[in-house]
């Protein structure tokens, strides 16, 4: 889409963005694409929101910019580097600059908490010292210490993953995201089964992470309310397509009413 279609801009952070899409198409079945040439950059320092009605390929638009999902076609960059392009060692390499967090939260129920969050840490640790935290270097136990504690969950430490709350559960899966060092966080409507207090938590910790940390983030919501009170950018996504991309305060009720207008008219 292009810029004038796009509506008024959003002011953005300085610099380089460290998620750039360009072009991005994806369809599923014959002539059914759910991705119609999608454009999207994610800045350090900003928590950018993929707004959108279910089926309108906000969700598949995450997957496909870390190639969980191969794209048709169109171009994806991460932190300067084309990953649509990379194979391999390469495209390990480059998937460790992204970090996703899902909505249905995966954690290693068994384990406890800080054993999930220095589980972020695998990619970048070889050999047998993977296989156990216990073998882990010294600096990524530190590190996974520091998440947690990032997370203000460090009394947590010790607690298996199973008997954590939903919230506490997602913050877990953010300090692991963290522990990653990644660069870039996707997050896949990440409060979509957390009560409202919880949801409130976690969307002002990707906030706060995203402009203290300096972080990029990208997070596929459902809630307009929450978009508009966290986000720095909405993307509105509707069919496939980019429609808007504002800032929370010019978003209007005929913006979010032509986003779901789909769902209302289905019930």
């Amino acid at each position: 889409m292009t810029q004038a279609g796009r509506g008024l801009e959003a002011p953005r952070p300085a610099g380089a963005p460290a998620l750039v899409v360009r072009d991005l198409h994806k369809s599923f079945r014959r002539n059914e694409p759910v991705l119609k040439g999608i454009d999207l950059d994610v800045r350090p320092g900003e928590l950018v929101v993929v707004l959108g009605a279910n089926g309108s390929g906000k969700s598949t638009l995450l997957r496909c910019a870390i190639r969980l999902i191969e794209p048709d076609s169109g171009r994806v960059e991460l932190s300067g580097e084309d990953i649509t392009a990379a194979s391999g060692a390469d495209l390990r390499r480059l998937r460790r600059n992204a970090a996703m967090i899902f909505q249905q939260i995966h954690l290693v129920r068994r384990r406890n908490a800080l054993d999930n969050v220095t589980y972020g840490a695998l990619g970048r640790i070889s050999g047998m010292r993977s296989l156990s935290r216990r073998a882990f270097p010294d600096d990524v136990v530190e590190s996974a210490w520091r998440s947690l504690e990032r997370v203000g969950l460090a009394e947590k430490a010790w607690q298996r993953a199973d008997t954590l709350s939903g919230g506490q559960a997602q913050r877990v899966a953010i300090a692991r995201a963290l522990c990653q060092q990644a660069q870039v966080i996707l997050a896949d409507e990440p409060v979509s089964s957390l009560d409202p207090r919880a949801a409130d938590d976690v969307l002002a910790l990707l906030a706060e992470i995203a402009t203290s940390d300096g972080l990029a983030v990208a997070c596929v919501l459902h809630q307009p309310d929450l978009a508009r009170k966290y986000g720095t950018r909405i993307v509105g996504v509707a069919a496939g397509e980019v429609v808007f991309e504002r800032s929370p305060t010019s978003i209007t009720d005929a913006d979010i009413a032509h986003l779901y207008h789909g769902e209302l008219d289905d019930g």
